[in-house]
């Protein structure tokens, strides 16, 4: 104990008498260290140039990984300002086309292909119909918008469209209607025929250059809008059966009178957009509403036989007639309700109601459509006679539905059968029948 102390004592007195003793001891402490872990390196299995400061050392990073993972991100930053492109473009030129619109003049226009095929339908042709149908009334809409971009911009329902918002110039949106459109003519040329084409055509030149500046100078251009919402349904007849016929008007006709008093509804519901935006509707000129809700009235009326007419010339079925009697005295109680009573809350429920017809409408008429009508049409093709069976009669009864019904080709149908028809001068283009003699 006596020598234990004795060398803390001494140590003391180093301490004391010497101030630089501390550190020196401290540096020599740590030099030792230092030398001890060297060694243990010097010993280990890892490589010396493994460990610093007691932490492994990673594997360096090649200039050619930073290199491709450059690329990399490259590659992912330009493909979604691709993506982002596509996408801009692509809600523009949905927004120009209007397409939930064109959707509905691509049905109206399928109805009557389907209608005029009888009782077997080309899918491919029917596809090819529709596809061209939509591209001519997306050109149609676009040239629309180009030619009021300025009273758009005026009306809260047109304001956030593409030309007024500046989302794509006027030139961009022309070079799109036209290149659409032409697409579309050409199609409809080369995989229907010539008269469907031009029935497109004919159209798109109403829609954008008659209809659209009328909107601004005369109440008329509903009547003219009503004329072009009707062309579609006989572009789709004549795509399929090659002629205009008069079975081919019903849905046609269908399509301009149910157009009337659901423009009139609208015009009537939005007076103050239209009349901002400098557009001449036929409701802005009548300040009580009695003549708009009249003349949707009128129209609502014209619906009602269309149902039996598809019936009586042997499109539909019977059970047609009833269903689109009753659809349209339906929406004939809605507009009599807004002429009698002229408010927003009936004008609205009669645009919803004119909204419901159509599909309706056309659905009854697909279902209930007789494939194969049995009407007694001479055609001569290409010149050559077409024989008749010794059984077939100018007159015949078509059986539908257990009910009978006698169609005719013609009036004044003769009394003993033709055997044979025949093209006879003066009339080449007529058949004239011929009778055996006796």
């Amino acid at each position: 104990m006596w020598r234990r102390n004795s060398l803390s004592f001494s140590s003391k007195l180093l301490t004391s008498s010497n101030p630089n003793s501390r550190s020196t001891f401290l540096s020599s402490a740590i030099s030792s260290a230092n030398y001890a872990f060297q060694r243990s390196l010097s010993h280990s299995t890892l490589p010396t140039d493994d460990l610093k400061l007691g932490f492994p050392k990673l594997d360096p990073i090649q200039p050619s990984r930073f290199a491709s993972s450059a690329a990399a991100i490259d590659v992912a930053t330009r493909a979604k300002d691709v993506v982002d492109v596509a996408r801009h473009y692509g809600r523009c030129y949905w927004e120009l086309s209007k397409a939930r619109l064109s959707m509905l003049v691509v049905a109206t226009s399928g109805a009557g292909y389907v209608l005029g095929s009888g009782s077997a339908i080309d899918y491919a042709g029917l596809c090819c119909t529709c596809a061209g149908t939509m591209m001519v009334a997306a050109s149609a809409n676009s040239l629309n918008q180009v030619f009021e971009i300025n009273n758009d911009a005026k009306m809260n329902r047109t304001k956030n469209r593409p030309l007024p918002s500046a989302r794509i110039t006027v030139p961009h949106a022309v070079s799109w209607a036209s290149s659409v459109g032409a697409a579309g003519t050409a199609l409809l040329a080369c995989q229907a025929n010539m008269l469907a084409a031009g029935l497109a055509a004919s159209n798109l030149f109403l829609y954008a250059f008659v209809y659209t500046p009328l909107k601004q100078i005369h109440p008329v251009n509903t009547w003219v809008g009503a004329v072009v919402g009707a062309i579609p349904p006989l572009l789709g007849w004549v795509a399929a059966s090659g002629q205009v016929s008069l079975n081919g008007m019903v849905l046609p006709a269908a399509l301009y009178f149910w157009q009337i008093p659901h423009f009139m509804a609208l015009a009537y519901l939005c007076r103050s957009d239209y009349a901002a935006g400098g557009f001449r509707m036929f409701s802005l000129t009548d300040a009580s509403g009695g003549r708009t809700a009249l003349v949707a009235l009128r129209n609502c009326l014209y619906l009602i036989p269309l149902g039996y007419l598809a019936y009586d010339w042997g499109i539909t079925s019977g059970w047609f007639c009833l269903e689109s009697t009753l659809l349209a005295l339906a929406i004939t109680g809605t507009a009599l309700s807004f002429y009698l009573n002229r408010t927003t809350k009936n004008a609205r429920r009669m645009f919803h109601a004119s909204l419901l017809y159509l599909p309706v409408f056309m659905s009854g008429l697909l279902l209930h459509r007789i494939p194969d009508n049995l009407q007694l049409v001479g055609e001569e093709e290409d010149g050559i006679d077409v024989n008749l069976s010794s059984s077939e009669t100018l007159a015949q009864e078509i059986e539908i539905n257990g009910q009978k019904k006698v169609k005719y080709a013609g009036v004044g149908a003769q009394a003993r059968p033709p055997v044979a028809f025949a093209s006879v001068a003066p009339f080449p283009f007529l058949p004239a029948p011929i009778y055996p003699t006796s």
